[in-house]
């Protein structure tokens, strides 16, 4: 009998790349995941792993463990969701990841509703890029993520994963007041000569705005690279740098920025992931619920 628990290392390690980071997600030592990965394959009665250089590599074998790995877990998932259903009360642990413009707009309404209606139910949210969090999330580092998607950029897909549309925002390109700005601006093409603020290269946003510029004929001077959005809104508001800034970050604030609607009017979709084998648990549905009930207050 294959013991599961050195399987789901197999898989973690498929995964991860490297023993080492296997060892750091679990809170393991390096040579106990390897003493479990040796024990399995003397259980498996084959070899599962080969060196590449300074990397490990897996064997067809392992390849064929990884899968059956996950589709142990998957069944696990769903047991556990059973489990939960058959309970008095929504209870359990979900863990959140989550983008900063809807930790911003959204998260605090829905955890306020989750404690009223489900007390019993823990929500840890970590903040991160959506790229990220949907592979994570594939991975089970999270049970659910709130991600993103602009125009002609489609999110990662990954098999094994469930997703579910919130709500759309417009991406407006954000100028700073006209007493402080560097100079007049009334479109975007009168922005190009500008300072421009981004976010980090590789993520999906500073693509997005970079197409944006290059469609209209030019190269955006970013000067300023930043994840942080609400650094993003005081350079734009200080007369600084000019940005494209999506609708949900004006949530519950206000803003000395003038907001210049695209020609293309693009608009940003939100949505939430979590792996299909757990979107039954009773938890993670009402989390989806409240989410779904703070969008809709969003847009009114």
């Amino acid at each position: 009998m294959l013991d599961v628990r050195r399987l789901v290392l197999l898989r973690e390690l498929s995964i991860r790349g490297t023993i080492a980071a296997v060892a750091e997600a679990l809170n393991f030592t390096p040579s106990a995941v390897s003493q479990q990965l040796s024990a399995l394959e003397r259980e498996a009665g084959v070899p599962l792993l080969r060196k590449a250089g300074r990397r490990l590599q897996l064997t067809a074998q392992a390849e064929v463990l990884v899968q059956a790995a996950g589709d142990v877990l998957d069944v696990l998932d769903q047991a556990q969701a059973t489990v939960e259903s058959t309970m008095p009360t929504v209870q359990g642990r979900v863990r959140v990841a989550v983008f900063q413009s809807a930790a911003l707009a959204l998260m605090p309404n829905a955890l306020h509703a989750m404690a009223t209606e489900h007390p019993d139910v823990r929500i840890e949210m970590v903040q991160r890029e959506p790229e990220t969090a949907l592979h994570e999330t594939w991975a089970r580092d999270f049970d659910m993520v709130i991600a993103e998607q602009y125009p002609a950029h489609a999110a990662p897909h990954l098999p094994g994963l469930d997703r579910s549309d919130l709500t759309t925002d417009a991406v407006r390109l954000a100028l700073p007041p006209v007493d402080t700005a560097l100079a007049p601006v009334s479109s975007i093409e009168d922005a190009e000569a500008l300072p421009w603020v981004m976010e980090p290269r590789g993520t999906a946003s500073r693509h997005f705005a970079e197409q944006v510029c290059r469609r209209w004929g030019f190269e955006p001077d970013v000067r300023f690279e930043t994840a942080d959005l609400q650094t993003q809104i005081r350079l734009v508001e200080s007369g600084n740098a000019v940005s494209l800034m999506p609708d949900l970050m004006w949530t519950g604030r206000t803003t000395t920025c003038r907001l210049l609607e695209l020609p293309e009017r693009p608009r940003r979709t939100i949505f939430t992931v979590v792996r299909a084998a757990g979107s039954s648990s009773p938890a993670v549905r009402a989390l989806r619920e409240a989410l779904e009930r703070a969008a809709a207050a969003v847009g009114d």
